[in-house]
């Protein structure tokens, strides 16, 4: 079935942003877990896998919304369908739309790297995509930190559950970041690894098995709240945890690294068994028979992505090792820069 053609009216803004593996301190990133937690912080790394979003002005008033990666597409005759609308085929084009409130127009093309319910942010990158695309469309003129805080805040309407702060960091900035949460704000700032260290250490893996974003995040937020004294305890170890690994992976103390990703993963598992899954534990037992030191699920768990740290000159054979047990080995490079997106010409 041929595509449908359409009347184009100026130069498509496009623009990219990299998905990310969180290390250590998920979760305290939801408000106001962090604020129960003196020196709450958490650290990623953004991953080159990348999400895109093409914004291409169009004569007339239509909008039309295509998924490159699903296949999925919803057309409107005008901006005033599309803000009367109450579930969208795609949410994120769909709701971010609703915020812009474009007065022209447009085919929204949204693609993204990412495996589906992958845990590696693939979302949270294609909100900070789109934000971008759509506030250069609408001529809004964004800080980054704007642009988290309504992707943030627009995914939390998306996914009808709280969103943490730390997955956009990597989408706008690339790198590794440890993303500090305090009573005066989030501030992000880089770690100063080589990248390419980083990368002959760590493994990513997808399990092909997605779950819903946020379940048990959910669920453990609300343990947290209603007053969980082991839910508190195992947290201030994860923030504990955090702050040790931040420290390590200044100073390059790698088997320093190993042992709390290891002992964080224990936390979690504690905190919510349904985050780990019975071929997530043979992933992670194959990878220790070949030279892996420590694991842990990429976001809330229950499948999706594992990120492995591995013996200097083992990633090869612990990728060997986890693909035939069941896992497909995803490219695991350090997106250097976060958010790209053309500056306005003048």
């Amino acid at each position: 079935m041929a595509k449908p053609t359409y009347a184009v009216n100026g130069p498509a803004i496009v623009a990219q942003a990299p998905c990310r593996a969180d290390l250590a301190g998920g979760t305290m990133d939801l408000w106001p877990l962090y604020l129960f937690h003196n020196g709450a912080m958490t650290l990623n790394f953004a991953v080159n896998i990348l999400t895109t979003c093409r914004v291409t002005p169009l004569k007339g008033r239509g909008i039309h919304l295509r998924s490159l990666d699903t296949g999925r597409e919803e057309s409107f005759e005008s901006f005033d369908e599309v803000n009367a609308r109450k579930k969208f085929k795609l949410p994120i084009a769909g709701r971010l739309l609703q915020f812009f409130a474009p007065k022209e127009g447009a085919l929204i093309e949204t693609d993204s790297e990412s495996p589906a319910g992958a845990g590696i942010s693939g979302s949270s990158a294609l909100m900070i995509a789109t934000t971008a695309a759509l506030a250069r469309f609408t001529n809004r003129h964004l800080t980054l930190e704007q642009m988290r805080v309504i992707a943030q805040n627009v995914e939390a309407q998306i996914i009808e559950v709280p969103t943490g702060c730390q997955d956009y960091y990597p989408a706008l900035y690339g790198g590794v970041s440890a993303i500090r949460l305090d009573a005066d704000g989030i501030h992000r700032e880089a770690i100063p690894i080589v990248p390419e260290e980083i990368e002959s250490r760590f493994v990513l893996a997808y399990t092909g098995a997605p779950r819903k974003s946020g379940i048990n995040n959910w669920e453990v937020f609300k343990a947290h709240i209603n007053g969980d004294k082991r839910v508190f305890r195992n947290f201030e170890r994860i923030a504990d945890i955090a702050t040790s690994m931040h420290k390590a992976l200044v100073a390059g103390q790698w088997d320093d690294v190993a042992r709390l990703l290891r002992e964080e993963w224990k936390l979690r598992r504690s905190n919510a068994p349904g985050i780990t899954t019975p071929l997530i534990d043979k992933l992670i037992s194959a990878a220790a028979k070949n030279g892996g030191h420590a694991a842990k699920v990429c976001g809330a768990g229950g499948g999706g992505c594992v990120i492995f740290l591995v013996e200097k000159g083992a990633a090869s054979r612990v990728a060997t090792a986890i693909g035939d047990a069941g896992a497909r080995v995803l490219p695991l490079q350090v997106a250097r820069d976060g958010l790209r997106l053309p500056p306005v010409s003048m």
